[in-house]
């Protein structure tokens, strides 16, 4: 036998090996084995189209590259998507083992019209290349720089860090993570080190001039930065001197009619409709409301405690009576769900680290629980611990959207609109707004007033001339 001979069969025995051993990751994840062999089709489509890049030599970039112009060029449903999705990850977590695969949102790329609405136009054309080509001109491409986060870790670390230290939470960490990356993206990978006010303020300038942000995204950039300067760098990063401010623009909130709400809320079902129900006849925030625990709930003076709203800040809303009597029969399934979690070992719920040190067996208490827990468990990314945290907020936003679209309407309704509902028929039915107010958590009645301009229903006085 020729040696090019024993070469070809050393590689057809080597890549049936990688195939016996993504099968068995595949398995092992709890994927049926009727449904197998479209987690290879997957896998397989993914490698062609990589013309040839090492899978040891692949980022996340490019992983997110492939998932956009899948979804845009194939216009894939959810279910191949999500499908396609997880035979990816067990590809790169599994077998490859890459390192960023361990810390790429891979939850948040399940709904990604959710998570990253405004990337979905980027690769609405053609490409020839696979790679993205990073440069100022097309920053767009690039949707979250892990790169910057591999070569420059030991300042990504040190920025976790100084988050956590201030209890800041996940949520504000990833997004000064993401900030502070695409910064270093933008400026072709430089050390920040060597970077100044001068860069930031070009920064500052393409997001408002050339990304067309708006006025609190650019705002959000801004503190991200400051804030890796002063606690990563330990540098003050000084003035900026002058660059373009994105324009805050005026713009009135969704409201429904009482009409809309009611089939909206129509539509939905079991807890969700329960969330949304007291989005509405309550006036929580979306977060607030899937965060709410058990002790919060007051039955008999008929209120709601909303801790740690925004801002920081405790507040007591309404409980309406049209929901008191299902939260209770909710909140029954729960207390067994807990039971069970707790003869499980896992009935220990999130609190804040400073109580937990104080109170280290607080959260096994049946007070602290999540009213809307989530459906299964999950790994705190902080801490490591398995439990159950409260649902996916992305998971209500979906259905609230998907109700109101089937019936028809045509606002943009989301989860907010139904608490924008709330504080404007209880203006229309003589509230005060002082009262208004208080019930919504706004820091300044001018925040309030967003809701009378609703009210003023400019024009009805007039009457058209072609009605004349």
């Amino acid at each position: 036998m020729l040696a090019n001979d024993d070469d070809r069969d050393a590689l057809k025995e080597k890549v049936s090996e990688f195939w016996k051993d993504y099968e068995q990751a595949v398995l092992d994840e709890g994927a049926d084995k009727d449904k197998l062999q479209w987690y290879l089709k997957h896998a397989a489509r993914y490698l062609k189209a990589t013309h040839g890049v090492k899978l040891k030599e692949q980022v996340g970039e490019d992983v997110c590259y492939y998932l956009m112009r899948s979804l845009v060029k194939f216009n894939m449903k959810e279910y191949p998507y999500t499908q396609m999705l997880d035979a990816i990850r067990i590809l790169f977590q599994k077998i490859v083992k890459a390192p960023w695969a361990q810390e790429f949102p891979w939850k948040e790329w399940k709904e990604p019209h959710l998570n990253f609405p405004d990337k979905m136009e980027l690769y609405a054309d053609d490409r020839e290349e696979w790679r993205p080509v990073i440069s100022k001109e097309n920053f767009r491409d690039e949707l979250h720089g892990f790169k910057a986060k591999d070569m420059f870790d030991r300042h990504f670390d040190k920025l976790r860090n100084e988050i956590r230290k201030k209890h800041y939470s996940i949520r504000t960490e990833r997004t000064y993570e993401e900030w502070v990356a695409r910064f270093i993206v933008f400026n072709d990978y430089k050390d920040p080190v060597l970077l100044c006010a001068r860069n930031v303020a070009e920064y500052m300038d393409y997001l408002a001039t050339v990304r067309r942000v708006a006025a609190s995204t650019q705002n959000q950039a801004l503190c991200s930065l400051v804030f890796f300067w002063k606690h990563v760098l330990g540098i003050e990063l000084g003035e900026l001197g002058s660059f373009e401010y994105a324009k805050m623009p005026k713009r009135m909130p969704v409201v429904l009619t009482k009409q809309e709400v009611d089939k909206v809320l129509g539509r939905l079902e079991g807890s969700f409709g329960l969330m949304a129900g007291l989005l509405y006849g309550a006036g929580l925030r979306l977060m607030e409301c899937v965060r709410l625990r058990v002790k919060d709930i007051d039955f008999d003076k008929r209120q709601i405690m909303v801790r740690d709203g925004k801002g920081e800040k405790d507040r007591i809303t309404v409980l309406p009576d049209k929901y008191a009597g299902p939260l209770k029969e909710h909140l029954l399934r729960v207390k067994e769900l807990f039971e069970s979690d707790t003869k499980a070992g896992v009935g220990h719920v999130y609190i804040w680290p400073s109580l937990e040190r104080k109170y280290p067996n607080l959260g096994k208490e049946w007070g602290w629980q999540y009213v809307f827990p989530a459906t299964n468990y999950s790994t705190d990314p902080r801490s490591g611990r398995v439990r159950r945290h409260h649902v996916n907020e992305q998971s209500l936003q979906k259905r609230v959207k998907e109700a109101a679209k089937l019936e028809g309407i045509v606002k943009d309704v989301g989860c907010h609109a139904l608490r924008h509902t709330f504080a404007t028929q209880l203006l229309e039915s003589g509230y005060d707004i002082r009262t208004v107010q208080e019930l919504l958590g706004h820091a300044n009645v001018s925040t309030t007033m967003i809701y009378t301009h609703v009210l003023n229903r400019p024009g009805l006085a007039v009457k058209s001339p072609v009605d004349g």
